[in-house]
């Protein structure tokens, strides 16, 4: 009896001679990139204006941020075995059209408990079906040149953050409100997230008769063992890769870095507003920053496909300590710009590493289990950065003891990542 064919790619696809696997590279940019109203960088603009309107403190405007990351690590979590065995194509989609219904009530809303409950679903839903979705999705078409192909999700991510406060939110604020920015924002993420989604994102090559870059199937090596798969990697089932001093140490990094950056994310332009910068240089401010990630990542991941991803990820956190200790004394334009050069820089390198090193050391197989599993431990932490930042702005009316204790956290975060160690799998696979 004669097996049923294997579907095709995508009829969408224009490229028929070219590895699919760039299909899901490319809407998976395109994706990150319409995400970025659920993130930091985005919020930012938005939160002396409601602030202002509404009367509401740095605090409670952190809040509905601290909310959906707790939400969003726990989505992430019970998420992840689904993306394993589904795919990522309608977490995406749903994801997509839940936060297009978040913002669209972000514009109407009167009162902080509708700012956290529709904050808090939108960011959720970002960082689960988006995030997670497009991370796992890339990871597994892609094993060595799996670096470079997550870059370009970190720099669509990171043009997005560049981009939509310069060229969206912050001109659309200023001209007419913060009201009709986040209803612009609405359409954005549906033309931008489901629409993609739904055409080009797909589960994984062997799906299709590839394997992983591109070699067809045929080109599997039959010897393989010590738990490799077709591609010839190494895949860790999520109760191996907990039994790892690997996984807790990375798990430890993400949690650390993510809650300096965040935080960062969320109040350095307030902090440099506080010090006297203009509401226009806001928009700027948060270009340099998310440009220079952006800019950045294609390096980062050819750099972390060529060495250890460790290494990569150390010195992109040493990169954001050098960029903490300058925020501290930024109390000018040209301080802050520079702050924000080195700052990208480290951002850029760990939107790239925290795919890279976890797939690169636990394998493609179980990758949303495994992440999801990192992220629901290491969310709470992260998401305490935002307020307890805005907690210490009200209280003392400065960022400084905020800013000092980041940069504490992310040289921990630095000896972290350089005693994490490549495991061995159980039986002798690496």
């Amino acid at each position: 009896m004669r097996p049923p064919p294997r579907p095709a790619a995508p009829a969408f696809w224009p490229f028929k001679r070219v590895f699919f696997g760039w299909g899901i590279v490319s809407a998976s940019t395109v994706i990150a990139f319409a995400q970025v109203p659920m993130y930091g960088t985005v919020l930012s603009v938005f939160v002396t204006p409601i602030s202002e309107e509404l009367g509401w403190t740095r605090a409670e405007i952190s809040a509905a941020f601290a909310i959906g990351s707790l939400c969003g690590a726990a989505g992430a979590a019970a998420i992840g075995s689904s993306l394993d065995r589904y795919g990522a194509r309608m977490a995406i989609v749903i994801a997509g059209l839940t936060i297009t219904a978040a913002l669209a009530g972000l514009a109407l809303m009167q009162e902080v408990w509708q700012f956290w409950a529709l904050f808090g679903v939108g960011r959720t839903a970002a960082l689960t079906g988006v995030h997670m979705g497009t991370m796992v999705a890339v990871g597994n078409w892609f094993v060595s040149k799996r670096g470079r192909a997550v870059s370009f999700i970190s720099i669509g991510l990171r043009a997005g953050q560049a981009l939509v406060p310069l060229a969206v939110a912050t001109p659309l604020i200023i001209a007419y409100s913060w009201r009709h920015a986040y209803a612009a924002l609405a359409v954005m993420t549906f033309a931008l997230i489901v629409i993609p989604g739904w055409l080009f994102i797909r589960r994984r090559p062997e799906d299709y008769g590839m394997l992983p870059d591109g070699a067809p199937a045929s080109a599997a090596d039959p010897r393989r063992a010590g738990g490799a798969d077709a591609s010839g990697e190494v895949s860790f089932t999520l109760a191996e890769a907990r039994r790892t001093p690997a996984f807790w140490l990375l798990t430890v990094a993400t949690m650390i870095v993510f809650f300096a950056q965040t935080a960062v994310n969320v109040h350095a332009v307030p902090s440099v507003e506080a010090r006297g910068a203009p509401r226009e240089f806001s928009g700027a401010f948060v270009f340099i920053i998310m440009g220079t990630a952006a800019v950045s990542a294609y390096g980062w991941g050819a750099l972390m496909d060529k060495f250890h991803a460790r290494w990569g990820a150390a010195l992109a956190t040493a990169l954001s300590c050098v960029a903490m200790a300058m925020l501290i004394f930024a109390d000018n334009i040209p301080m802050a710009a520079a702050f924000g050069v080195v700052f990208g820089l480290g951002t850029g390198g760990w939107t790239v590493a925290q795919v890279v090193l976890f797939a690169n050391y636990f394998g493609r197989r179980h990758l949303g289990a495994i992440r999801g599993l990192s992220q629901l431990l290491s969310g709470p932490f992260a998401a305490t950065g935002a307020i307890l930042a805005g907690w210490i702005y009200d209280a003392r009316e400065s960022y400084t003891l905020a800013f000092l204790i980041f940069l504490v956290a992310l040289l921990a975060a630095l000896f972290a990542v350089a005693l994490a160690k490549p495991p061995r799998k159980p039986g002798g696979g690496a």
